[in-house]
């Protein structure tokens, strides 16, 4: 098993940045594709942004391509993303999410989750 911990959520104006973390514990960190997923206040949780085992290749929602980003550091068990330019539409509480599958597109292959941070974007 794989435990999640995010954290780095707050309250920020439109147009700053924040940058969350997701901590792993458990099973070998390397060998999971880490998605970010965020759900806003009577919407369903969607897809934000995934990076494969290596770190080599990113992928992006396009809601968030050229504000956010999305890394890792295995040597420190440990995923990022990178917020910037936020709009009030980034509100939601975002999650982390771990899964052995090539599949890491799709919300369904996850199957570890932390319990998620809250991001609030005040206009």
């Amino acid at each position: 098993q794989v435990q999640l911990v995010e954290s780095g959520g707050g309250l920020v104006q439109a147009g700053g940045s924040l940058r969350l973390s997701c901590a792993a514990s458990g099973r070998t960190f390397s060998s999971y594709a880490i998605g970010w997923f965020r759900q806003a206040p009577g919407k369903e949780r969607e897809f934000v942004a995934a990076i494969r085992r290596s770190g080599g290749s990113t992928y992006l929602a396009d809601s968030v391509k050229g504000r956010f980003t999305i890394a890792r550091d295995n040597a420190k068990n440990t995923a990022y993303l990178q917020m910037n330019s936020l709009k009030p539409e980034d509100t939601a509480v975002y999650y982390c999410a771990a899964t052995a599958s090539d599949l890491f597109l799709r919300t369904a292959s996850y199957d570890y989750w932390g319990q998620g941070t809250r991001v609030t974007v005040s206009s």
